[in-house]
């Protein structure tokens, strides 16, 4: 790295102004070019199942910038005129992330005006008084925290207040500083700080009841760790028939036509979640494997209206994105238009029906075996 110990002070504080004045120019620019790739959708081509995926494993920025850049840019695409307002400084990242969600014709002009030259801390001051029913007051303080044994776990305020005994495992409450010295050196351990509703927390404390004669200290640790292997064995079963007694597949007669083509068999899901490792199947053109592992669905590599079957061989899992797109890039993206406005029509007089389902249907591939609440 070269030295500027030759510069003057005048010279270097000059420098510094043009550099930033440069940065906020190509930010502006990088945010213009980022909603359209957005727009384009290219990161699906490119092996990426989503915007954020793309900006944090291809263009390699943080989570924080990723989230920031990407919000503005989104914000940028329906208010073209906060590009200038970036490269003009009179708006940065954080400002318009935290104006967005209030953004309106209406009241755009007055959320800009207000947030112009304002830092993080004064816009967020500033929000809280215009929208918040009740004036800005302090923060309040929080819950005591309850560290047992690797996991913090915040009591409903309801409880603390009423000075409920808070504390799951008496003599085990400590302090953060505290939480570091919980667990060997060589491993520290991950603490999750983790606020409960009183629902949650009631059925907390009725599962360290029930876990008594296995847990008996009640380490809240141990309990989430055997309810999420419960609840992991219960999704799996769900999500792709998983078994620990699967039961012998039985042979199909090829001459025989399936009463439901589009059916996937339990066998098959298993073979399929297997082989695919529960990731996205999707190749990009440079050999690049989409790294989903949410929202994934069981699709038909040929189209059932073209013959596909719903063999192991024939059937790939894909996320829900790549699944899309796939079907557009075999079935053209006018015939995609059509199912989705006829999916939105049928939604529209049936509440019930979920379009995504029907318009899945169109390609003979398979929505996730569980509802998604995220979709």
């Amino acid at each position: 790295m070269h030295t500027l110990a030759h510069l003057s002070d005048d010279a270097l504080l000059r420098a510094v102004s043009a550099l930033v004045a440069q940065d906020r120019a190509t930010t502006a620019s990088l945010l213009a070019h980022l909603a359209e790739v957005d727009t384009r959708r290219l990161y699906l081509a490119l092996g990426h199942p989503s915007m954020f995926a793309y900006a944090v494993e291809a263009l390699h920025l943080s989570e924080s910038a990723a989230y920031r850049r990407i919000h503005a840019a989104r914000a940028a695409r329906r208010f073209p005129r906060l590009l200038a307002l970036v490269a003009s400084g009179e708006l940065h990242l954080a400002a318009i992330c935290l104006l967005a969600p209030h953004f309106t014709d209406e009241l755009f002009a007055e959320l800009v005006t207000a947030a112009t030259h304002r830092s993080k801390a004064q816009v967020e001051r500033w929000l809280a008084g215009r929208f918040a029913p009740t004036p800005l007051v302090a923060p309040i303080e929080t819950p005591p925290q309850l560290v047992l044994g690797r996991v913090a776990v915040e009591a409903p305020a309801s409880l603390a207040a009423a000075g409920t005994d808070t504390q799951l495992v008496p003599g085990r409450v400590a302090s953060p500083e505290v939480v570091a010295c919980l667990a060997p050196a060589p491993a520290p351990p991950v603490v999750v700080r983790l606020p409960l509703p009183e629902a949650t927390y009631a059925k907390l404390r009725h599962a360290q009841a029930l876990l008594a004669h296995a847990v008996p200290d009640g380490d809240v640790a141990q309990v989430v760790d055997r309810a999420l292997d419960a609840l992991i064995e219960r999704l799996e079963r769900r999500k792709f028939a998983a078994t620990k007694w699967p039961r012998r597949a039985r042979a199909i007669a090829p001459a025989r036509p399936a009463m439901r083509p589009r059916t996937v068999p339990a066998q098959v899901k298993r073979a399929v979640w297997q082989r695919d490792q529960g990731r996205c199947a999707f190749v990009s053109g440079e050999g690049r494997r989409c790294s989903a592992r949410a929202r994934l669905e069981f699709d038909h590599v040929t189209p059932v209206a073209r013959g596909g079957t719903a063999r192991a061989e024939g059937m790939r899992l894909l996320c829900r994105a790549h699944n899309q797109f796939e079907a557009q890039r075999v079935l053209g993206r006018v015939f995609m238009e059509r199912k989705r406005e006829i999916a939105r029509a049928a939604r529209s007089t049936r509440p019930g029906t979920s379009c995504g389902v029907l318009g899945r249907a169109a390609n003979g591939q398979h929505p996730p075996a569980m509802p998604d609440p995220t979709g």
